[in-house]
């Protein structure tokens, strides 16, 4: 898949009046460019930053954001009142505007000049009360925006901006995205259901059954070469079991599982989806469950769920796009069992096949072993333990009348002991703050059992991807009390009930 931000833009403005003159608004400019050009070079801001002309009227303030909304490449907007910046002059264009914005409070001077500091200076570098001005008027209009103070040289600064950037490229992906079901939802289960309609006006993502046979006929066509060249790649990238080498008895079970990756991914690439879901119970004709095919296009960027689970295909998507170049890896998980030894609680996540190797700790094994259920041939998958590091869980869930995000910022460890018996990929966590109340916290708020773990994507972004999207979040961190947990999750039930009206 093409690079997540390839193409993308963030559009630096910049708000003056004409009260101060050509020579204070070149000053302005000259000043304004810097700012941008610094951001844009910050290597945790991954995406570009476009610097434009100084804002000093409402028409050209409308027309910029008009501009936006219509331009595909801006994925968001950067805002910063360099001097004072009369804010009635803004309504026309924050009412209008559809894209994520950041307000930027800073200043080009770092330090005062205390020695020579005169009115000139005052009056040229006013944002911090040209700021206020702004701030207010975005309060009373009720715009969604994250909010940045201090000088771009801090650190801090450029990491939030970034993390802004991202979130704003996660949502830009979000609302283009085309996922592709082959087959139903998992038959009698609850969490996995949900409502495409609204999905599609809340986000953007458009979410579609297509029946498994089509997947079928697409694998069948699949040239030999082709399974060839693949079968060569998974030498080379990964310990392949003895009896999956050429010559080895199973040799065929890794042939066929390389001919449904050619055959999916060619299904996708020529539909354009970035996301998918299959399901066991409905397999068609497939010889096996698609498990190696699976884990290499979630590596690859694609979102994915099991069981038909479009929901957490769909957040996979965004949270691989918005972890777009970062370490860690992000990941299709499940939680499912528990150690409960007192002191040493931890959870342990896989799935039936479908965990990305992007978060594994070495190099993946290449292995075919019975799967238990779904009939069919004994699949291929790659086996390994997760890298060990903070990391955060989030699922997502349809209550009704809105969409809920929970995540849960967890620390993935080793296994206390091998799993020799175990031949699926999976991941070890200790959940802050502790198993119980995190486990009682996920419960209560009706999150599900699928989920995306991520050790690149951290709490800011997934704060700010929410933010962007209207949608709720929870977040249950080393903070976390039930009793606050509960409290928070009755009062955004009663707020987004409110805020979309009667």
């Amino acid at each position: 898949m093409t690079h997540a931000f390839a193409g993308r833009e963030i559009w630096f403005l910049t708000g003056s009046q004409g009260l101060y003159g050509q020579d204070t608004l070149r000053q302005v400019a000259d000043q304004s460019r810097a700012i941008a050009d610094q951001l844009d070079a910050d290597p945790a801001v991954a995406v570009r930053i476009v610097w434009k002309p100084v804002l000093t009227d409402a028409d050209a303030i409308r027309r910029i954001c008009l501009d936006a909304n219509a331009d595909d490449t801006c994925i968001g907007l950067i805002a910063w009142m360099h001097t004072f910046s009369p804010a009635k002059m803004w309504i026309a264009g924050l009412d209008a505007l559809r894209k994520p914005l950041l307000h930027l409070h800073t200043q080009a001077n770092r330090e005062l000049p205390w020695s020579t500091i005169d009115m000139d200076f005052m009056n040229l570098n006013q944002a911090a009360h040209g700021d206020r001005e702004f701030g207010f008027v975005q309060a009373r209009l009720g715009v969604s925006r994250k909010t940045v103070a201090g000088h771009v040289s801090d650190p801090t600064v450029a990491r939030r901006v970034g993390a802004w950037a991202r979130a704003a490229a996660g949502r830009a992906e979000l609302a283009t995205l085309r996922l592709a079901r082959f087959g139903d939802n998992m038959r009698d289960v609850a969490v996995t259901e949900g409502d495409k309609v609204e999905a599609q006006r809340r986000f953007g993502v458009s979410v579609n059954t297509y029946g498994v046979n089509d997947l079928v006929a697409a694998v069948d066509a699949v040239a030999d070469s082709a399974v060839t060249e693949l079968v060569k790649d998974y030498d080379q990238r990964y310990r392949l079991a003895p009896e999956l080498r050429p010559g080895g008895e199973r040799h065929a079970s890794l042939r066929y599982a390389a001919r449904i990756e050619a055959g999916l991914r060619g299904f996708l690439q020529e539909g354009g989806f970035g996301a998918f879901t299959t399901n066991f119970e409905d397999l068609g004709g497939l010889r096996q469950l698609p498990g190696l095919a699976v884990q290499r296009l979630m590596a690859d960027g694609y979102g994915f769920g099991g069981e038909g689970d479009w929901k957490t295909s769909v957040l996979l998507r965004t949270l691989k796009t918005v972890a777009s170049g970062l370490p860690g890896g992000t990941s299709f998980m499940e939680d499912y069992t528990y150690h409960l030894e007192p002191g040493r609680e931890v959870i342990l996540g896989a799935h039936m096949l479908e965990v990305c190797p992007s978060i594994a700790a070495a190099v993946p094994s290449c292995e075919v072993h019975p799967l238990g259920i779904g009939g069919r041939e004994d699949p291929v998958r790659l086996v390994f333990d997760a890298e060990p590091g903070p990391a955060v869980v989030v699922g997502l869930a349809d209550m009704g009348e809105r969409f809920r995000l929970v995540a849960n910022e967890i620390d993935v460890v080793d296994p206390a002991e091998p799993l020799p018996a175990l031949p699926v990929a999976r991941a070890v966590w200790k959940p802050r703050p502790d198993l119980r109340t995190s486990t009682e916290a996920w419960l209560t708020a009706g999150a599900p059992h699928h989920t995306v773990l991520s050790r690149a994507v951290g709490t800011e972004e997934l704060e700010d991807l929410a933010e962007m999207l209207a949608t709720e979040l929870v977040v249950i961190d080393q903070d976390t009390s039930i009793r606050r947990f509960t409290r928070e999750l009755r009062w955004n039930q009663a707020y987004y009930r409110l805020a979309q009206g009667f």
